[in-house]
């Protein structure tokens, strides 16, 4: 098995804690402020289990031994035949790196009682020969966070495993709390409640008898039909946005009839043309009911 691993670098403040996030959406394994000599055997560690295929390590100058060891270790991994290793520096103009430096008001590892543009001139000089050796090279100056996520997944995913933009349905009851993590709630309790007929009340909206009796409702045919008008044109919108993750959560009393049965018809209509997960978060919660899915 060969392992993809990236290699972020570069300028302090040129944006590498964005770009690791972005590698993480994009499914890779990520560690941010990687020591140097960790590297090898974290890989030798990764090529022992075999669980991971693509691999995104933040190594900067947070690492003290950063400019003593980094040309050893990237000499190791490319002797290292079940290794492709790719190095990705991030830049920034001067003017910009001292910009962004006064909106965090933070000082530079490189002159932490000192000057910041002094700092910034001598890591400029220090990365020169890695700068040289990278495969990849973005200058973040002119790039909104977005716009770096969009740069980094045009050139670290492919179309079998890119995860830039997914869709998670999720049904949930209200008794139980709102999902924090939802960007989209929508409310069903409003339909009619399968709960309070006893040959419905111990199964769930994956269960044929309770899904047809919530999908046929008139009411349930109206709000879906509203429901799913208003998602479809505004996912694109969120792509572009540069959205990683949009969960969409639909809550009934209980989370075990109408909400599934709502999740499960959304979810399967969307993954039509993009890729979805479907979960049940409350559904088996009440005391009695049997997991049918």
């Amino acid at each position: 098995m060969t392992i993809s691993l990236v290699i972020v670098t570069g300028m302090s403040g040129a944006g590498k804690t964005v770009a690791i996030q972005s590698f993480e959406d994009l499914g890779y394994f990520t560690i941010d402020n990687m020591p140097p000599t960790l590297v090898p055997k974290f890989i030798e560690i990764i090529e022992q289990t075999n669980d991971y295929k693509r691999v995104a390590l933040v190594v900067d100058m947070r690492s003290r031994s950063f400019f003593k060891e980094i040309n050893q270790i990237l000499d190791q991994l490319e002797a290292n035949p079940s290794i492709d290793v790719k190095i990705l520096f991030l830049d920034a103009t001067d003017t910009e790196l001292v910009s962004r430096y006064k909106e965090t008001r933070r000082s530079h590892p490189l002159a932490p009682t000192g000057r910041v543009l002094d700092g910034i001139r001598l890591e400029r000089e220090l990365l020169t020969p890695l700068k040289s050796l990278s495969q990849h090279l973005v200058d973040t100056s002119e790039l909104t966070p977005r716009e770096l996520r969009q740069t980094i997944a045009a050139q670290f995913s492919d179309e079998q495993n890119s995860l830039s933009f997914r869709i998670e349905v999720m049904s949930f009851g209200f008794k139980y709390g709102v999902p924090l993590d939802a960007d989209l709630v929508f409310d069903v309790r409003f339909l009619p409640n399968p709960y309070y007929f006893p040959e419905m009340r111990n199964q769930t909206g994956l269960d044929d008898q309770v899904y047809d009796y919530v999908m046929d409702q008139q009411s349930s045919k109206d709000f879906y039909r509203h429901l799913l008008a208003l998602i479809e044109p505004i996912l694109p919108l969120y792509k572009k946005e540069g959205k990683a993750i949009l969960t969409i959560a639909i809550g009934c009393t209980g989370g075990q009839h109408r909400s599934v049965a709502f999740t499960h018809r959304l979810a399967q209509d969307l993954q039509k043309n993009w890729p979805v997960n479907e979960s049940h978060r409350d559904k088996n919660k009440r005391k009695g009911t049997v997991n049918r899915s």
